[in-house]
């Protein structure tokens, strides 16, 4: 089972730092492309996704946060969420447990 994320530049090169790959999504075809390919992927157990991003593409997060048992989609802020800047180190360890 592994960890995929999609975000922004930042949130993916930080979850990529600890061996986590992902893909960059700038805008709402981006998203739905992106998350389509992790949840193809039956490897994927989590899928990391930040909020601004899944607002994009709402109907399919909550068709699998509430009707689906696999995978496991967690959203998390972005750095600049509520326009507050936060450490990328805080956001790994925050989403997976890992310390950096």
């Amino acid at each position: 089972m592994r960890y995929f994320v999609i975000g922004d530049e930042d949130t993916v090169l930080g979850f990529s730092l600890v061996g986590t790959t992902g893909v960059v999504a700038k805008n709402g075809q981006e998203a739905r492309e992106a998350l389509s390919k992790a949840l193809d992927d039956r490897n994927n157990g989590i899928i990391i996704i930040t909020q601004d991003i899944a607002d994009m593409v709402r109907d399919v997060v909550d068709h699998y946060t509430f009707s689906e048992t696999f995978p496991l989609i967690v959203e998390i802020p972005n750095r600049f969420s509520g326009g507050v800047s936060r450490d990328l180190r805080a956001l790994v360890n925050a989403a997976i447990g890992v310390a950096l």
